[in-house]
């Protein structure tokens, strides 16, 4: 894995702003369907629930008709599609924040996450969030469900998050994450030695009892992280880990799960002796997804913020560990 000090940043052309109403055509997978599934499958950013209201109010219609939701579709009918303003954003106030904006076009948004800020306003932090920063960054967000954000990172975790800008983004953006083809490649400085790359396939719930905190469970979600050791030291191991889904806490979970917690993870941390450290030691580094409107795939690279880099050095110089780093010690 590289790690670079600079952004790698490629700008598609100029875009238009999606039109509304959106039009969809019923493609050949959904013939036969009850509309109702249609929709759930064509519109996945949308509850079912949110969905059948719009569909009652008219607001989606089959070949400019008024439908139930039972009525069987069939291949290339035309569905006409009028999104309403998200009543959970619209009631969430644009601050000035700031943000670190790395790439921006008429359809994406993406931004490097500090470590510290919220992604979305929840219990004990309703207003200070990057969803509030990103109605005040662009208004029209406020139409768009959750603001435009697909995915998220822990409010610790520094790095790459996309933001889609319009419904069309937003729709192939979440079809992507589910057909896992977006690239979400972090760095993770762990306890103890990591000497080869591996997988963990294990399933992500709630725990029994701490209904906070996340764990693997028999009957969770399917959840796997790649991992790869990038530099070994005689405390603790610099890890590329490469997500294939996106579980509440995935590598958290699944690092303390096969015995190397993150260090200053303050909720899956260890108690084994280590360096001070203010947080989980995580950095999304890497994002790389295919354009929702031309197709191009492309990569954005984030550098490794000054307080894992005084991090990974201060492990570097332990009398213990000097000199037993490997060949890759260089690459941060």
């Amino acid at each position: 894995m590289k790690i670079s000090k600079n952004y790698n940043v490629i700008t598609p052309p100029a875009l238009e702003e999606a039109p509304l109403p959106i039009e969809l055509s019923v493609p050949a997978d959904c013939a036969g369907l009850r509309f109702d599934q249609t929709l759930a499958k064509l519109l996945p950013q949308h509850s079912r629930s949110r969905l059948s209201a719009w569909l009652k109010a008219g607001h989606i219609q089959l070949d400019h008709q008024l439908s139930s939701p039972s009525q069987k579709v069939w291949e290339y009918q035309k569905i006409q599609f009028i999104p309403l303003t998200d009543p959970k954003v619209s009631v969430f106030a644009a601050q000035s924040i700031p943000i670190n904006v790395v790439f921006e076009d008429a359809a994406l948004i993406i931004i490097n996450k500090p470590a510290g800020l919220v992604v979305h306003p929840g219990s004990g932090n309703w207003d200070g969030t990057l969803l509030n920063a990103l109605l005040n960054h662009y208004p029209p967000l406020k139409e768009i469900p959750r603001a435009g954000i697909v995915h998220r990172l822990d409010k610790d975790t520094s790095g790459l998050l996309v933001v889609a800008k319009t419904l069309i983004a937003q729709t192939s953006l979440v079809r992507q994450l589910q057909v896992h083809s977006v690239t979400r490649e972090y760095v993770a400085v762990v306890h103890g030695l990591v000497s080869h790359s591996g997988v963990v396939d294990a399933p992500i719930g709630r725990h029994k009892t701490q209904r906070t905190r996340m764990a693997v469970a028999p009957n969770g979600k399917e959840a796997i992280t790649h991992y790869e050791p990038i530099e070994s030291l005689m405390m603790a191991t610099v890890l590329c880990c490469r997500l294939e889904t996106g579980r509440t806490h995935q590598i958290r979970v699944h690092m303390t799960s096969i015995g190397h917690p993150l260090i200053g993870d303050p909720v899956y941390g260890s108690k084994r002796k280590a360096p001070e450290f203010s947080r989980q030691a995580l950095h999304a580094e890497k994002l790389a997804l295919t354009h929702p409107i031309n197709g191009q795939r492309l990569t954005w690279q984030a550098p490794i913020p000054e307080d894992i880099k005084t991090l990974i050095e201060g492990l570097r110089q332990d009398p213990e560990s000097k000199g037993k780093h490997n060949s890759a010690s260089k690459r941060i």
